[in-house]
Parts: C-alpha cells; sequence; structure tokens
C-alpha cells in the first residue's frame, strides 16, 4: 500500500505536542487532536474532545517537560497512521516519570490530527507511577 511516511507523520506530530507541552500551552497542544479524540492519560478517566483533554493539560504543573521518541510507526491506511512512542516527564521538582504512547492519526483535509491517544504508566525500580493519585496534575 502506498501512502504517507507513517514515521514522519507521527515524529512531526510528537514534536509539535513536545513543544507544546514544555511551553505550558493547552491550547495549542488541543489544536493537535481531532474534534472527536479519544484521549486516555495516565488518570483513570477516559477523555473525548478537544474540550476535555484541554482541561487534562491545563492542570499539568507550570514547568514540567517531556521528551518523546517514537519507537514505531505504521501505516494503517491511506489516511490513518499508529505507532508507539516512550515519554519521559520531568517534573519541577526533577522527578522523572516514563510512560508508553499508544497514538493513532488520521488525516484531516491538510493536516494530521491525533484520533486516539492511550498512555500507560513504564515503571522504574523504586518510583511510582503519576496517577496513582488519579490526577493528572503531577505529570500526565
Amino acid at each position: 500500500m502506498t501512502g504517507p511516511d507513517a514515521t514522519g507523520v507521527l515524529t512531526g506530530l510528537l514534536h509539535a505536542w513536545q513543544r507544546a507541552f514544555n511551553a505550558h500551552h493547552p491550547t495549542e497542544i488541543v489544536l493537535l487532536f481531532s474534534q472527536d479524540a479519544l484521549f486516555q492519560g495516565i488518570s483513570p478517566r477516559l477523555r473525548r474532545g478537544r474540550e476535555e483533554i484541554f482541561e487534562y493539560y491545563d492542570r499539568i504543573a507550570h514547568g514540567t517537560t517531556a521528551e518523546a521518541k517514537l519507537l514505531s510507526a505504521a501505516l494503517l491506511g491511506q489516511a490513518i497512521v499508529h505507532g508507539f512512542a516512550e515519554v519521559t516527564f520531568t517534573a519541577p521538582t526533577d522527578d522523572i516519570h516514563r510512560i508508553r504512547l499508544s497514538i493513532v492519526a488520521e488525516q484531516a483535509e491538510e493536516a494530521w490530527l491525533i484520533h486516539q491517544y492511550h498512555a500507560a504508566t513504564h515503571h522504574d525500580s523504586g518510583s511510582s507511577p503519576p496517577g496513582d493519585t488519579g490526577s493528572p496534575a503531577k505529570v500526565q
């Protein structure tokens, strides 16, 4: 099947997401998501749509940064790509939290948008996952 470069699409989206996340610009982050995106961060609540995704990212502590690394990407169709990434969050307290991210993106007119986002904690020995309290405010 011929189509877009899945690695290029996801790398571009993750780079834009990381830049907006590190600048604490939730408005810019949500523009990377489709209007009806499904979003599962570290908190137990499943979110749908840009408004709920904005609320999630707006609660993240200022000064928290993220570094995303694409692990794999593949084409699902002419206008759909999916992949996996590892994201390392550093809190203002210098605590480090790692997640594995599953992402599905769709082409909408000229732009690629995240349609599904699912994060799962990636435990290091001796650290607790950031979502243990059910609150996204700590990291993600």
